[in-house]
């Protein structure tokens, strides 16, 4: 053990003289200081009161998967951007901003879909009378290598970002997250945003548009679009009450044209654990309403949830037979992407929940969590389902 003056006695894990020849370098108290809230070995009643503030704070914690949450932050705010083919389909009166251009006045469609997502969280701040340096914030992905729709948006803005790749559960995923940081405390406002881009997503994780390859019956089209959601501390707008965090499944699924089959044993895993962990059942929501498995995965899902025993009781539906009319928009089995949630939520369903018309919903976005790299490796697809209780709009 080292005796040095203004150096606790003890060296950390990393620098133990059991792991290392040489002894330690010396450093200052304040690193030991640090280290010591995280390893027992130092301070005593200083990592047994973390201990307990840790088991303190998984107090709402339920079940395996699921949380209560508190302090249940308000959505006060939402705004949606939406491409050409769906201003065109059932949800159009509902977006609040759409363009028959599908660059967006863009050199290419990655900028497109960044721009997509400027516009979004312009529009969002413009509804909420606020500016950047009102946001604590930001929770935001997109289908892009590294996520750069995302990143890009934000460049040069000043406003705290953490990044997301939850494929097309993003919208989901970062609605948890946020929802998490402004019950905990950590944030007083936070955005939780996505997009997708038909052009940019087809040329990336299959073939570009201009090789002219044929879609099967099973491929879905994704949305060009993008969504932003403003959660916070107070104020009026449906409430996120509870969550449920996904696992990743896979069953061995491969065509990048048949995501729903892929997506689809993820959305069950997790509406399962949220009826267990938390002591429900589809009969206390007005809607189940899945991200993006299209007409095919959404009917794999009664059935796999049939064959479990469970009853959805009529209450599910799929964000991508919500975004299209499938009778007169060739989109084949539906609509899929990041998007496809977003302006959905952030139109239709939060519209309705602050309305009164809806509730109760139980917002489960589903992604495919491949990549190009995997998709080339033929590789399997795996799937991740992420949910999100909100109920309708108080003061």
């Amino acid at each position: 053990m080292w005796m040095l003056s203004g150096i606790l006695p003890v060296p950390p894990p990393f620098l133990r003289s059991d792991l290392y020849t040489k002894p330690p370098m010396a450093l200052p108290l304040a690193v030991f200081s640090a280290i010591s809230i995280y390893d027992p070995m130092y301070m005593g009643q200083t990592s047994t009161n973390h201990r307990k503030a840790g088991a303190a704070m998984a107090e709402f914690k339920r079940g395996r998967r699921s949380f209560i949450l508190p302090h249940p932050p308000v959505i006060t705010t939402w705004a949606s951007v939406a491409g050409k083919k769906e201003s065109e389909g059932p949800l159009a009166h509902t977006f609040d901003i759409s363009s028959q251009d599908t660059y967006f006045g863009q050199k290419t469609w990655e900028q497109a879909e960044k721009h997509m997502q400027q516009i979004a969280l312009d529009t969002l701040l413009q509804k909420a009378r606020l500016d950047d340096t009102d946001l604590d914030l930001v929770f935001s992905g997109d289908l892009l290598n590294q996520c750069i729709g995302s990143s890009f948006t934000l460049r040069n803005r000043d406003i705290p970002h953490l990044g997301l790749y939850g494929a097309c559960s993003t919208m989901a995923e970062s609605l948890l997250l946020a929802s998490m940081a402004v019950s905990a405390g950590y944030a007083d406002r936070a955005v939780a945003m996505t997009s997708s881009h038909f052009a940019s997503s087809e040329r990336q994780y299959r073939f570009p548009l201009g090789y002219g390859g044929q879609r099967p019956p099973t491929s879905q089209w994704t949305v060009t679009g993008a969504g932003a959601a403003l959660l916070c501390s107070q104020g009026k707008g449906p409430r996120i009450t509870a969550c449920t965090t996904g696992v990743v499944t896979d069953l061995g699924i491969k065509d990048a044209n048949n995501m729903g089959a892929a997506m689809a044993p993820a959305a069950l895993s997790t509406i399962k654990a949220h009826f267990s962990d938390l002591n429900t059942g589809p009969e206390d929501y007005d809607l189940i309403v899945t991200g993006d498995l299209g007409q095919i995965g959404k009917e794999l899902l009664l059935e796999l949830a049939r064959l479990e025993g469970l009853s959805l009781g009529g209450k599910l539906a799929d964000c991508g037979t919500m975004v299209f009319d499938n009778t007169t928009q060739d989109v084949h089995a539906g609509g899929s992407g990041c998007g496809c949630s977003a302006i959905t939520l952030c139109g239709e369903l939060l519209g309705k929940l602050n309305a009164g018309k809806l509730k109760k919903i139980l917002f489960c976005g589903t992604g495919a969590l491949l990549s190009p790299t995997s998709n080339q490796q033929g590789l399997p697809i795996s799937g991740v389902c992420h949910a999100v209780c909100i109920t309708g709009g108080s003061a």
